[in-house]
């Protein structure tokens, strides 16, 4: 029996949601830096824990919104949470202890106010989460229980894990209760993939970029690319695997060039491009297909977000 479902991440900027995510997935699929407010907009990775699959909606920090873009980012996030199965609240134990015991930084405080601010969300959206306390490594244990307890009073969470999103403490346990919590289904994802879907929409979209720089004279708009597989390898690189498809047999010589020349440079450019945004190395493989239908298939336009049934 088959179990899939989403889990939506929230917490205050820079509260861990990448990392915990990346954690969670085995894998990187979200981008982690040391800037605020690095995801704009949710970002999916699939776990696998036996027959669960368990698909991460890693959401923008929920924060006090000033500029159009926050809205537009902090909207997101409560998006997610209203189509989640699940929701972890990840709270910063550091900074939230921190604040109680006066030796708070501003980040500190702005932090413990974004908390306060999802604590009413979550009571006006009448949601319970689970509450995941992360950097415990960094914090007395005795503090912790305290600030457990205050938080758990609040009423909007169902069960507290303390976890370490770096080290992994306590992680595996949160994945089996999100596991165990996802309703029974068919799983939504293949199941080597791992890697977050705009990866891999962006993999197609950046090598579709470089076929029309190189091609858009001969070829218009009759060419598609699809991720066929992006594979995490044990060394930190990527395998990317894509098809480029054509109409027509006569357009195939056109995506190749002389001797394979016109390709190689589109794999090249695209594997440069990727090397950069994925910040590690990636190996890219290409085929050009000939499929005078592809511009009727259906995956085609879920991959996009398209509606097909327009």
């Amino acid at each position: 029996m088959t179990r899939a479902g989403f889990a939506a991440i929230i917490g205050a900027p820079n509260a861990g949601k990448s990392t915990l995510t990346n954690r969670l997935v085995g894998a990187k699929v979200s981008i982690v830096t040391q800037k605020v407010q690095t995801t704009r907009f949710p970002v999916r990775g699939v776990a696998i824990e036996g027959e669960a699959q368990i698909v991460l909606v890693d959401t923008p920090g929920i924060f006090q919104p000033r500029r159009k873009l926050d809205r537009a980012m902090v909207r997101a996030a409560w998006g997610g949470v209203e189509d989640a199965d699940v929701v972890v609240h990840l709270v910063d134990a550091a900074a939230e202890i921190a604040v109680t015991t006066g030796e708070a930084k501003a980040a500190d405080k702005r932090a413990a106010v974004d908390v306060e601010s999802i604590v009413e969300g979550l009571k006006g959206a009448n949601r319970q989460a689970i509450l995941a306390l992360n950097k415990v490594d960094a914090v007395k244990r005795e503090s912790l229980l305290a600030l457990s307890q205050r938080l758990f009073d609040a009423g909007v969470y169902s069960e507290v894990f303390m976890i370490s999103a770096t080290t992994g403490s306590g992680v595996d346990d949160l994945k089996a209760r999100l596991a165990a919590l996802m309703p029974e289904n068919p799983w939504f994802y293949p199941e080597d993939q791992t890697a977050d879907l705009p990866a891999r929409l962006l993999a197609a979209e950046i090598t579709r970029e470089k076929l029309y720089l190189r091609v858009h004279e001969e070829l218009p708009y009759s060419a598609a690319v699809e991720t066929t597989k992006f594979e995490e390898r044990k060394d930190g690189s990527v395998r990317i695997e894509q098809n480029i498809y054509v109409e027509r047999e006569s357009q195939r010589p056109i995506v190749l060039g002389k001797g394979g020349q016109t390709l190689k440079w589109i794999g090249q450019k695209a594997r440069e491009e990727l090397t950069e945004i994925l910040d590690r190395p990636v190996h890219l493989f290409l085929h050009v297909q000939v499929d005078e239908r592809w511009a009727d298939k259906r995956e085609f336009y879920g991959d996009v977000g398209l509606d097909f049934d327009v």
